[in-house]
């Protein structure tokens, strides 16, 4: 999440249109967003997820042209699902929430995405503790376990930048926001520099030459690890579905709600583009030429930074990591602000936050895991987007009452419950008894959950 989405959401939790629709006054054009997405999609994530296409075994034919159909698809779920019903309620995801499933089991949602948001911050704070060891000396490893540790050095090197993260995010953001909107561009220009100097590394002088590395380092990770298999059609699903939870999930209403026309869908274009298809390719380069020149197929972020362009890329890498953990602290603080009484502090939240995400960043095994990660993260969270969807566009005419708790008075919607519970559970026995890629599991839970909302209202009528 870019820090300007960020400074938009403290407009929201600093009392300012929080329960209210956004007026007039305050919207923004759809141009404004562009920015915005870029610095969201361009930032630690893809220093990460780049290089494990490779170590998947994927093709680079296959990696080309299914993350162009992939981010394409991702785009249009942006524009033609979020963006109307963001610019025609104006309202907050969890407001709108509030006012379908009722206050107490919004404040469910909130805890489970709190803690999802953590593990994804945990894994930035790996990626910039990859970075900072370089200079020390300090190895970055990942155990065969998922809760296997590096080693002692590397492991207080996570502690201590999960503590500095924590404590930024605590005091807010002003500073970083401005840091993170200058350094947006910057690193950009150094993930394109990375993939070019890795590709010097790799001495590519032409398509075929390209295409001969890649399958060379594509075999030497099979040799070590098995045969791996990252197909086209895993690879369209995953980088379409990789934020469901933003776009068939709904979170992104909170800051789609200030634009002025539907238009605003088309933001994360170029964050698209420049994030999920420059950066992660230019990113899977520096795996590949790491493999060329020392065999290693670890997917270190910091050493393969380091090794493509110094010390400008051990930068880019604590920076990038940086600003994408921070704002993910803060949002899970947010979520969990409910949990504590209204006399506590506004940054118990945060301090919480950032304590499970430095623990979770301790374990480097989690980070190697994001390809699997994001699809669960979106298994989870995305039929509430479902549940919204329903309600905003079939309640009237299926003739069941819309915003169900608002209207009733009820702090609890047991329909919406069970049409989130029943298909994530079913989702998340496919995914881990059955071996089904997570991603696969996030549009069938999606349409269950809907299908199932609309059954539970009529018979709840009935």
């Amino acid at each position: 999440m870019s820090q300007n989405s960020i400074e938009a959401v403290e407009e929201v939790t600093s009392g300012e249109f929080e329960r209210t629709p956004v007026p007039g006054s305050r919207l923004k054009g759809w141009k404004s967003f562009l920015g915005m997405y870029a610095g969201e999609h361009a930032a630690g994530t893809e220093f990460m997820i780049g290089p494990l296409f490779l170590a998947a075994g994927a093709s680079l034919k296959d990696l080309i042209l299914g993350l162009l159909i992939g981010n394409i698809l991702a785009i249009l779920t942006w524009r033609y699902l979020v963006a109307p019903i963001a610019v025609s309620s104006k309202l907050t995801l969890y407001y709108q929430l509030e006012k379908i499933a009722g206050k107490h089991l919004v404040k469910i949602y909130n805890v489970v995405n709190g803690v999802l948001f953590c593990f994804l911050a945990g894994a930035m704070i790996t990626v910039s503790a990859s970075a900072v060891g370089i200079p020390f000396g300090v190895s970055f490893s990942v155990p065969e376990s998922i809760f296997g540790l590096s080693s002692p050095a590397f492991s207080a090197i996570v502690i201590m930048v999960g503590l500095v993260m924590a404590i930024v995010a605590a005091a807010g953001y002003n500073t970083v926001s401005k840091f993170a909107n200058i350094a947006a561009p910057w690193m950009i220009i150094v993930f394109a520099a990375c993939g070019l100097a890795a590709l010097s590394q790799m001495g590519v002088d032409s398509w075929d030459s390209l295409i001969s590395e890649w399958d060379k380092g594509v075999s030497v990770v099979q040799a070590a690890k098995g045969k791996v298999d990252f197909g086209f059609w895993k690879i369209v699903i995953f980088s379409w579905l990789c934020n469901a939870a933003m776009h068939f999930g709904m979170a992104d209403l909170t800051i789609m709600r200030f634009a002025k026309d539907s238009r605003a869908g088309w933001g994360p274009s170029i964050g698209m583009f420049l994030g999920h298809y420059m950066a992660w390719i230019c990113a899977s380069f520096m795996l590949a030429a790491q493999i060329k020149l020392t065999g290693d197929i670890s997917a270190n972020p910091g050493a393969l930074a380091w090794s493509a362009v110094g010390w400008t890329g051990i930068i880019c890498v604590i920076v990038a990591g940086w600003t994408t953990a921070n704002p993910t602290i803060y949002r899970a603080g947010l979520a969990f602000q409910s949990l504590f009484s209204p006399k506590a502090k506004a940054y118990s939240g945060v301090i919480l936050a950032g304590a499970i995400a430095t623990i979770a960043g301790v374990f480097p095994a989690l980070s190697s895991k994001l390809l699997d990660f994001v699809g669960l993260y979106g298994t989870i969270l995305g039929p509430m987007g479902g549940v919204i969807f329903v309600n905003h566009y079939l309640a009237k005419k299926m003739s069941f009452t819309q915003d169900y708790a608002d209207e009733k008075g009820s702090s609890f919607n047991i329909a919406v419950l069970l049409a989130w519970v029943i298909p994530v559970a079913l989702g998340m026995y496919f995914i881990f008894a059955k071996g089904v890629f997570p991603a696969y599991a996030v549009i069938p839970c999606w349409i269950a959950s809907s299908v199932l909302y609309v059954l539970i209202m009529k018979l709840q009528k009935s």
